[in-house]
């Protein structure tokens, strides 16, 4: 068998149907980190029955549906499908009459895997032992995982035992037998607590026989028991024979006993309804000295409630009249002190009243101050543009005579320079004995620059 295909449908990455054609020969994926060339071998790993979400890169198996973004809502279901080539009929017997197998599991959120084999249902551990008998699994070395050669060289004896069977093509058999021994463990189990029920059924034997024998004891005591039972109600019923013969002779005392008990009676009744006869006055007259106490009981009650309202009343009025007393004596207090405010507003007013008095005859005085003050503001504001004017030309004028200056002094330095020059010159010529006209010369320009630093200083 070979893969000949790979569908993800909502697994990590793969929110879209997406297909892996897997061709004879090498296929690859390349790109770059993070674009799911991982997802893809788990995709693979998953479908083949991998259980471990750790293995998944994932918190919990739910994680391996697609969690959204901000642009796509989240899956709740993940679909993975593998097609193996089985055209060399290479599979078990079950699913062998198809040249395309097809193996899909499926996850709903909160709801767990289930597993179908070419449409049909099938458990994790068929579709395990299917893979294991090709030589493949979820944890076969065949699937390179990240940090797997590292796993590999550093494996234990067991885990490198586990290589070996999957590369010779027995990790089927090995899980078969693996059952197989978890198997014959629970028979041996089974077997050790069926040992165990039968030694609690020897000693419930044993007590049951125990209880047989007190059962026939308590038989053989219950039979005895009844014959002693009989022969004491047959003394009884001797004895209750006798007390009937003397209770029938004491029944028939009684009814001549009660015949004379019944004339008593008889004149007992007769005289009752004599003396009825004078009772019923007696009982009227009871009867109205009944009501009239009842009605002199009501009223006395009536009265003692009055009483009582009427002490509640006086202690309401007396409370009400201390607190009047009280409202009386502030109303004075604020009176008085409304006087004395009415009092202050009167000077008040009286005050304003001049105040006013005095603010009319001023005010002409304002007006008239508050024209001359508009005009002389006006006066002064021409004034001062005018003295603004003459200030920037005073300003203007100040700093070309300074530039002036600047160039005169520059001038006079040139000029001294020069003149600096000639007297050396001079002195040269004093100490040569130069002719008359060379002499002559110089001088004429010595007094031409005493002239100009005359000049030049007459301007500045």
């Amino acid at each position: 068998m070979k893969i000949s295909r790979l569908r993800l449908l909502g697994f990590k990455s793969f929110v879209e149907p997406t297909d892996l054609v897997i061709e004879a020969g090498l296929t690859g994926v390349v790109g770059p980190n993070g674009c799911g060339k991982s997802n893809l071998l788990e995709g693979i790993r998953w479908v083949m029955g991998e259980s471990s979400h750790k293995s998944m890169r994932a918190a919990a198996m739910d994680d391996v549906i697609f969690s959204g973004t901000n642009h796509r809502p989240a899956r709740n279901v993940a679909e993975v499908t593998i097609f193996l080539d089985n055209s060399e009929r290479q599979a078990p017997a079950e699913w062998n009459d198809s040249d395309l197998i097809e193996i899909t599991r499926r996850i709903e959120r909160e709801a767990g895997s289930a597993y179908r084999i070419n449409g049909r249902e099938a458990r994790a551990r068929d579709v395990k032992i299917l893979f294991e008998d090709a030589a493949t699994g979820a944890r076969s070395p065949a699937l390179v995982r990240q940090g797997q050669i590292s796993e590999i060289v550093n494996a234990k004896p067991e885990q490198r035992r586990r290589v070996l069977e999957d590369a010779a093509g027995i990790a089927g058999l090995h899980s078969r037998r693996h059952e197989a021994e978890l198997r014959l463990k629970g028979a041996e189990q089974n077997l050790a607590r069926l040992a165990d029920i039968m030694g609690q059924l020897a000693s419930q034997i044993e007590s049951l026989k125990r209880q047989a024998r007190q059962a026939r004891r308590y038989k053989d005591l219950s039979e005895e028991i009844r014959r002693g039972e009989a022969l004491l109600a047959h003394l009884s019923w001797i004895d209750a024979q006798a007390l009937v013969a003397t209770e029938e002779h004491n029944f028939q005392e009684t009814l001549a006993l009660l015949g004379r008990a019944t004339e008593d009676e008889s004149k007992a009744t007769r005289a009752e309804a004599e003396l009825a006869e004078t009772i019923q006055p007696l009982r009227e007259k009871e009867a109205e000295r009944g009501a009239a106490l009842s009605r002199i009981r009501i009223e006395t009650d009536g009265l003692a409630k009055e009483a009582e309202r009427c002490t509640e009343r006086r202690q309401e009025l007396a409370k009400l009249a201390s607190e009047l007393e009280k409202d009386h004596a502030r109303e004075v207090h604020q009176i008085s002190e409304a006087k004395e405010i009415l009092a202050s507003f009167d000077v008040e007013a009286q005050a304003i009243e001049a105040a006013e008095t005095e603010a009319d005859a001023a005010e002409d005085h304002i007006h008239a101050a508050e024209e001359d003050a508009a005009a002389a503001l006006e006066a002064a504001e021409k004034e001062l543009a005018v003295v603004t004017e003459r200030a920037a030309e005073h300003r203007a004028r100040r700093k070309s005579l300074e530039t002036a200056e600047a160039e005169r002094r520059a001038s006079i330095a040139r000029i001294n320079e020069k003149l600096q020059a000639l007297q050396r010159d001079a002195e040269v010529a004093a100490s040569g004995a130069p002719d008359s006209l060379k002499l002559a010369s110089i001088t004429e320009q010595g007094q031409r620059l005493a002239r100009e630093i005359a000049a030049s200083e007459t301007a500045t």
